[in-house]
């Protein structure tokens, strides 16, 4: 699987395939796929309510995708010389965060693909998976390269770490965030879903082995409105449901 995003009331999965699978939100129904022949090897999708766009992070650049599938464009980057390696995407508003892993960096971009900032990370840390928080940090999901382990941690703008996620992680590809600055990872090794608080304490596991079948989750999707939680799942090309803040 590539990705998992929520447009509306409709569901999308890309996996690494040239086609983008949709469902309804409501029904769980099948609904006509979008035909992406031109994107190669999709890693990730996101999508902007505030915009009504879907964007899909291939090998080297970011698809932007309505809605319908009726207009795919490559989109980023602008220019032949820009380097960007995306792996996973995030959307904060109108804003896009691209996770580079090549580069060790998160690139932050507005609605119109405008480069706003690159967050340098350190040497040691190489990104899964990145989102902002209310606050304006970012909550980095990584591997850290000189423990041999993986751990979210917290980075200013100047890449500066302010504090980390000190538990045990099995592969922490995918986090997520709401508005009241809790963090929902994903961790795929150990087959199960935490929540942290803003400070990256654990307040508890949403979903453990039994709950999530003993499937592995890969990407997350939530839903703060709705308060329900997309998960895609390793291999699989299922996604579950789940009410996350209810439970």
């Amino acid at each position: 699987m590539g990705g998992v995003a929520q447009l509306a009331d409709v569901v999308y999965i890309v996996c690494r395939s040239s086609s983008i699978c949709r469902f309804s939100a409501t029904t769980h129904q099948r609904l006509t796929d979008i035909d992406a022949e031109d994107v190669g090897n999709p890693s990730d999708i996101a999508a902007c309510e505030r915009m009504s766009q879907l964007y899909v992070a291939d090998w080297q650049c970011v698809w932007l995708v309505s809605p319908d599938g009726g207009d795919i464009k490559r989109w980023l980057p602008k220019s032949p010389s820009d380097r960007l390696g995306p792996c996973t995407l995030s959307v904060t508003s109108s804003r896009l965060l691209v996770t580079s892993s090549s580069d060790k960096q998160v690139i932050h971009l507005d609605a119109g693909g405008d480069e706003l900032r690159r967050v340098p990370l350190p040497d040691y840390m190489d990104p899964h998976h990145a989102v902002e928080s209310p606050s304006g940090t970012f909550i980095v999901g990584h591997r850290n390269t000189q423990l041999g382990q993986d751990q979210v941690s917290e980075v200013n703008t100047e890449g500066q770490v302010l504090r980390q996620f000190s538990g045990s992680l099995g592969w922490s590809v995918h986090i997520a965030a709401d508005s009241n600055k809790n963090i929902i990872v994903a961790d795929w090794k150990y087959r199960r879903i935490l929540l942290l608080d803003a400070k990256l304490a654990l307040r508890r596991i949403i979903m453990d082995e039994h709950q999530l079948n003993y499937k592995q989750p890969l990407r997350l999707c939530y839903m703060e409105q709705s308060g329900q939680l997309l998960v895609g799942f390793f291999v699989s090309k299922g996604v579950a449901v789940f009410d996350v803040l209810r439970r």
